[in-house]
């Protein structure tokens, strides 16, 4: 018989504390370092405020992974209680997250690490159904496996409303091809072999660009029917939120649109009114 299995994340896969309970997740949170403070990503901080404090001051934050014995300590509590766990972080290409998790473990009996190849959303998207292999019954290595043959089949793009925190945190080496009219371009970037890259470049009003790059995402593509996300890092209209949500519906065919908050952590480097579509192909 299969011992029962516990699906935790990293805080990066953005997902909504009502997406957490109803799929049962646990999260494991980075810290978010900010000048002589420092937070859990989706604790007590958020990047409303985060935004504002750089307003202020100019102060961008860093992120760091949870340590080895962090990663121990958040296994263990499960592995002790007889469960085994089925855990899945952000890109390694992007975080060292993965490779710490990994190390710790070795340590334990029954731990089964997976490397998304994602980010945000992304991520999370495989944490939902790796939720759903366990109310199937499908044993913790069969569940890892399966959701690394996964990792292909998600698509995760964004589009930013402003290059200057990308620019500044120096997460997309793409963006030095942008050329002279860096802050007037909303480049649009996905996942592409677990690094991101800029693969289109928008002009005009925010909203108008949310809509074309929605557009050419959803039209023609095969989408698993049951949901897909839009997710944003904060400070988009909420009216504009629902117009894409009825946009989205109607070109996914998708039972569920969830609408989630990026966290401090991919929103630090994203910047605020950054929006994408994510979901999984068939």
């Amino acid at each position: 018989m299969n011992k029962p299995v516990v699906i935790t994340a990293d805080s990066t896969v953005d997902l909504s504390k009502e997406l957490l309970d109803r799929f049962q997740i646990r999260i494991i949170p980075l810290t978010i370092i900010l000048g002589d403070d420092t937070f859990l990503d989706g604790e007590g901080f958020t990047p409303l405020q985060m935004y504002a404090r750089y307003r202020t001051d100019g102060i961008l934050p860093h992120t760091a992974a949870p340590g080895e014995q962090d990663f121990y300590d958040f296994f263990s509590q499960f592995t002790n209680e007889g469960f085994e766990v089925v855990h899945i972080d952000i890109s390694a290409e992007l975080s060292n997250t993965y490779n710490v998790a990994t190390m710790a473990a070795r340590r334990l009996p029954g731990v089964y690490t997976v490397d998304s190849r994602m980010l945000s959303t992304g991520g999370g998207l495989l944490a939902l159904e790796a939720a759903q292999c366990r109310d199937k019954g499908m044993a913790a290595a069969e569940i890892a496996e399966y959701v690394r043959t996964l990792t292909e089949k998600v698509s995760t793009s964004f589009v930013l409303d402003t290059l200057t925190f990308m620019w500044k945190g120096g997460r997309c080496s793409g963006v030095t091809a942008l050329g002279a009219n860096l802050l007037k371009l909303k480049p649009a970037l996905r996942m592409q072999g677990g690094k991101l890259e800029v693969f289109k470049k928008y002009r005009g009003s925010i909203t108008h660009v949310y809509k074309q790059y929605i557009t050419e995402m959803l039209e023609g593509k095969k989408i698993r029917p049951d949901y897909i996300f839009i997710t944003e890092s904060g400070e988009v209209d909420p009216a504009v939120i629902r117009e894409l949500t009825e946009l989205v519906k109607r070109l996914s065919g998708c039972r569920e649109v969830f609408h989630t908050l990026a966290g401090c952590t991919v929103s630090s480097h994203c910047g605020p009114k950054t929006l994408g579509v994510l979901f999984m192909e068939e």
